[in-house]
């Protein structure tokens, strides 16, 4: 009769700690965040082609992911904006600063001001 409650009592401990894992991984997850960029292309053929892959290529090598790019937009309320729109999600803000201070971005900057004008922010998701 011992035994049975000995493994019982090892039972409930384990479920307990386990539970207690559960809720500080939880505690612990970040949600994501998501980069909101406008851009006002000066040079329509030259950003396609020579900017749009090398900033692709740069933004996934950085764990980037890109959710929307340059689609219709379509006004809610108010007016939709003029210029593209881009949206991308990373797991933190420092993962996006990071990738905004690498030297991959730092490349990329002269040919990026000569053919658009960029408007960023950044919003955290909702957590999980």
């Amino acid at each position: 009769m011992k035994t049975h409650y000995t493994v019982t009592l090892a039972m409930l401990t384990g479920f307990g700690l386990g539970a207690v894992a559960v809720q500080g991984l939880h505690a612990q997850a970040k949600p994501p965040v998501y980069q909101v960029t406008e851009i006002d292309i000066l040079d329509q053929e030259a950003y396609l082609k020579d900017y749009v892959p090398k900033s692709r290529a740069a933004i996934q090598a950085a764990g980037g992911k890109l959710l929307a790019a340059g689609g219709k937009t379509t006004a809610i309320e108010g007016e939709p904006p003029k210029s593209r729109v881009v949206i991308q999600q990373w797991d933190s803000l420092e993962k996006i600063q990071a990738y905004r201070n690498s030297a991959a971005f730092k490349d990329l900057l002269p040919l990026r001001e000569k053919l658009a004008k960029f408007r960023s922010f950044v919003v955290e998701g909702a957590p999980p």
